[in-house]
């Protein structure tokens, strides 16, 4: 399952986990478009509240850019650095560089405008 990621006028697929949080939120992107504000956090990640939760299957697991997770259920968690903690895996963004990742990101930019979608 892919998924799509959008901020300013760049684009990226994520590939997503097979983790029930994935699929509700595939589920729920079905319904339209999901838009929220994302912030650099801690030098290593990209952080925004969706405003409504998912499911938690929080397990503590090491995480690497590009890799996508859920925070405490309502909280979606962009890396482009590394960390280790108790996340929800959602996906992995794919085929871009680290460098094209923090492009993406905008980071050390502040907030963003994210838009998750089912199509490009």
């Amino acid at each position: 399952m892919v998924i799509y990621i959008k901020i300013g006028e760049e684009s990226a697929a994520i590939r997503l986990a097979l983790s029930d949080a994935a699929r509700e939120l595939k589920d729920r992107l079905a319904e339209g478009d999901i838009v929220y504000t994302a912030d650099d956090y801690g030098g290593f990640e990209k952080v925004g509240e969706l405003g409504f939760s998912l499911p938690r299957t929080d397990t503590h697991i090491s995480v690497v850019p590009g890799d996508v997770v859920l925070y405490q259920g309502d909280n979606v968690v962009i890396f482009y650095g590394g960390n280790t903690w108790a996340y929800t895996p959602l996906g992995r963004i794919e085929g871009l560089s680290q460098g094209a990742l923090r492009e993406l990101l905008q980071v050390g930019r502040g907030q963003v405008q994210v838009t998750l979608s089912l199509f490009r």
